[in-house]
This record gives structure tokens, C-alpha cells and sequence, in this order.
């Protein structure tokens, strides 16, 4: 299937690993260009490896999504070597890394950061791309959320509730950009094995009684095979495949909606 990609431009926030790292791969596999977005500082050497693989321009920088003035920065760059933005694909988040059921476990003093990068960070992107698209009118947004958003998930408050906050501000923006002819949608994954999914797995693993202990991955394949009804983690490249398709042509007639890569987890629940 022909996704009319090639030649696009499209940034990559958290394109140096796990989630983001997979879509800039999805989209230059497709064509596209990409700048990658993150604040490793390994961006740069990430977008190095996507050239490497494709026939296709890249840039690396690293950007912190909470500060304006790095972002004002970053789409400076990326619209003078690259060109206009055609699609933003905002993956930066973070979460408290620790077990929140009871959401006692966790003090108000574990909320701030994660809110102002999810939230804010979110904000800071959109603000600065979003203009753009309108005024030429043209372009995609696709931000991942969480099915953490959707049902209440306890095992971490802050990110849960962030994601959900993503989940509302997306179909804002949908409703704004829409008569500009751009589409914006959210992704919501499931269960993925990424650096952020394990900081909370893990922590929700070390509460697990002495005399019910096994391995953490034993541990985990148990809990995925109970919860999700597919029986299996998703994966980093099944996510950035609806990520691409949302962008594309194909997905024309598709905005404000919230489409869940959850192996039917959502359903489960």
C-alpha cells in the first residue's frame, strides 16, 4: 500500500528510542524525512542510523520539550534544513517510575514533573508546529497517549493522568485545525515493552510478596497472558504503524479520534 510519504517531512518527538525511535524508522522506511526530536543527546547519532538505513535526509537534536525556547529552536533548524513540517509525531513522555497503587504510595511531590512533561510538553510542541500546518493548511499531528488515560490504570497516578490529559487536548486541537484541512489523532498503546513501561513494571514487581516470587519475566508474561486478550506485548513497530498510517493520505477522513494498539486490553478491562 502506497501511503504517499516519500518526500514528506516529519518530526519525531522521542525518536531516539523505543516508541518514537520505531516511528521515524516506519516513516523513513516510507520515504519520509525526518528530524528527531528527543532530549538524549544521542538524537543526533540516532538520526545518523536512520540515514544509514534509508535513502533519506535526517537531523538529530536534542530538544527538551518543557523549554519554549528549545523548541522555537529545534523547529527553526528542522525548517531550514529540512523544509515545512508535514507531520509531528509527539512520543517524549515520561512516568513517576514508581508502583502507585495506592496512589498513597506516591506524595504530591512525584506529580509535578511528570505533568509538566506530558502535559506541557505536549502544549510547548503543538504551539509551535501546529501554526504552520494551519497556515498552510496542510499537515498531521499524531500524539501517544496511553491506554493508562482511558480506564484509571493505578499503576502510576501522574502518567495515567497525563495521558489522559493528551487524550482530551488532542481532540481540541482536532476541532480547531479541522477547518484548516489538518487532521490530528491520538495513539494509545498498550502493553510495550519500552525503558519507561519497565521503570513502573518494575517497581510494581519488587512489591510482589517474598513467597509469590519468580523471575520479572516470568512475572510479567503471567500478567500479559491474564489482562491482554491477544496474549502478547504489543511492540514499539505495531504502534508506529498506526502512527504512519493515521499520518498518511489513506487516513484522509480520520481526525479527533483515539485509536488504542492494545492486543484488546481495553476491551478486556
Amino acid at each position: 500500500m502506497d501511503l504517499n510519504l516519500s518526500g514528506r517531512i516529519a518530526v519525531v518527538t522521542g525518536g531516539a528510542s523505543g516508541i518514537g525511535h520505531a516511528t521515524a524508522l516506519a516513516f523513513a522506511a516510507e520515504g519520509a524525512d525526518i528530524a528527531v526530536w528527543d532530549r538524549a543527546q544521542t538524537a543526533a547519532e540516532t538520526a545518523s542510523e536512520i540515514a544509514a538505513r534509508y535513502p533519506v535526509r535526517t537531523i538529530g537534536r536534542a530538544v527538551d520539550v518543557v523549554d519554549a525556547g528549545a523548541v522555537a529552536a529545534a523547529l527553526e533548524e528542522t525548517t531550514r534544513r529540512l523544509g515545512p513540517i508535514d507531520h509531528l509525531v509527539h512520543a517524549a513522555a515520561i512516568g513517576s517510575g514508581r508502583f502507585g497503587f495506592p496512589f498513597t504510595n506516591l506524595t504530591p511531590a512525584d506529580w509535578p514533573g511528570v505533568l509538566e512533561v506530558n502535559i506541557m510538553g505536549m502544549v510547548q510542541v503543538a504551539h509551535a508546529v501546529a501554526p504552520g500546518m494551519r497556515d498552510r493548511a496542510r499537515g498531521t499531528l499524531v500524539f501517544v497517549a496511553s491506554v493508562a488515560g482511558q480506564i484509571g490504570s493505578q499503576t502510576d497516578p501522574p502518567y495515567s493522568a497525563s495521558k489522559a490529559a493528551n487524550i482530551n487536548f488532542a481532540q481540541c486541537l482536532a476541532r480547531d485545525l479541522a477547518p484548516s484541512g489538518v487532521r490530528v489523532n491520538t495513539v494509545c498503546p498498550g502493553m510495550v515493552q519500552t525503558p519507561l513501561n519497565r521503570g513502573v513494571w518494575q517497581a510494581w514487581f519488587d512489591q510482589t510478596p517474598e513467597p509469590e516470587r519468580m523471575s520479572y519475566d516470568e512475572w510479567t508474561e503471567r500478567k500479559i497472558r491474564a489482562v491482554v486478550p491477544l496474549g502478547k506485548w504489543q511492540t514499539p513497530e505495531s504502534i508506529a504503524d498506526m502512527i504512519v498510517f493515521l499520518s498518511s493520505d489513506r487516513a484522509a477522513h480520520v481526525t479527533g479520534q483515539t485509536i488504542n494498539v492494545d492486543g484488546g486490553f481495553v476491551m478486556h478491562w
